[in-house]
């Protein structure tokens, strides 16, 4: 029986500890908690609606994002060092805590942050804008979606294609918006009518869907090759369909030449670096 009593005499310590506590901090608390959770819901509201705002102001979707995404987590860090006032908490130490943390993880996630301090750069200058078609690194593509770490592009087949940030700031950047450029040259003999030709080729660009006018499409005499001329073809053609189009105005130069009778010359023809392959075709994003 006195074990029991020393038992309950414990408890009731314990009780009386608790409930005194509560009575002296549980207010606090309480209010510290309801002022963090309605602050939290204030801050995503005002960052929402800032980005949506800026949304409707015509600014970038991805720099709009990063607006209203980095309000919010000035707010919030706002809430947590007046939160954390509330309970009596110094935040001092825990801001050299954070100091010596952030040095370690510079040290360990240099790959991640740089891509992080890229996106930021990228979202910050804006060298290209979702929609847009780029090609970086070799890699060509419509923009899908950018972000602190990586950027997205969808290429021609449906397929995704992921870059690392910090692999596009710094490196060559052809930005070609909506549309890509595509040339091309081939040879002809150099008795033919190159005007007759260039004007049935101005004619066939004229009305060939996908293909833009304005700028319009350039033909011309490319190059002076040995026994011929060299045909050079400019025209812009949409970013998401370049191949389509691209085979397609091939199909029609290719019916072209054979209703005129015009042979393409052979390599032997053809002299110098430049010219040393029979077909060429070059692209400029």
């Amino acid at each position: 029986m006195e074990q029991v009593s020393e038992n309950l005499e414990a408890v009731n310590k314990w009780i009386d500890l608790a409930v005194e506590f509560a009575v002296a901090y549980g207010f606090q608390i309480l209010g510290a908690l309801v002022f963090f959770i309605v602050g939290f819901i204030v801050a995503s509201w005002i960052g929402n609606r800032l980005q949506k705002l800026a949304i409707r102001k015509n600014v970038d979707q991805t720099l709009s994002q990063f607006i209203g995404s980095s309000v919010k987590l000035v707010l919030l860090i706002m809430l947590i060092i007046i939160t954390l006032g509330n309970f009596g908490i110094s935040i001092a130490p825990l801001i050299a805590l954070a100091g010596a943390v952030t040095l370690g993880a510079t040290m360990a996630l240099q790959g991640p942050i740089s891509n992080f301090g890229s996106g930021i750069a990228i979202i910050l200058t804006r060298p290209f804008v979702v929609g847009n078609v780029i090609t970086v690194q070799k890699m060509n593509g419509i923009v899908e979606k950018i972000t602190l770490g990586m950027t997205f592009l969808k290429g021609e087949d449906g397929e995704t294609i992921t870059i690392p940030n910090k692999e596009i700031v710094g490196q060559v950047l052809v930005n070609s918006h909506d549309t890509r450029i595509l040339e091309m040259q081939f040879p002809v003999p150099a008795e033919i009518d190159a005007s007759g030709l260039i004007n049935k080729i101005k004619d066939l660009l004229s009305d060939f869907e996908g293909v833009s006018q304005s700028p319009a499409p350039q033909v011309g005499i490319h190059d002076f090759i040995h026994g011929g001329l060299q045909i050079g073809i400019r025209v812009w053609i949409p970013g998401r369909r370049y191949f389509q189009v691209r085979y397609g105005i091939n199909a029609r130069l290719l019916t072209l030449l054979k209703e005129e009778k015009i042979e393409l010359l052979s390599p032997l023809h053809l002299t110098g670096d430049r010219n040393s392959e029979f077909l060429t075709d070059q692209q400029d994003g």
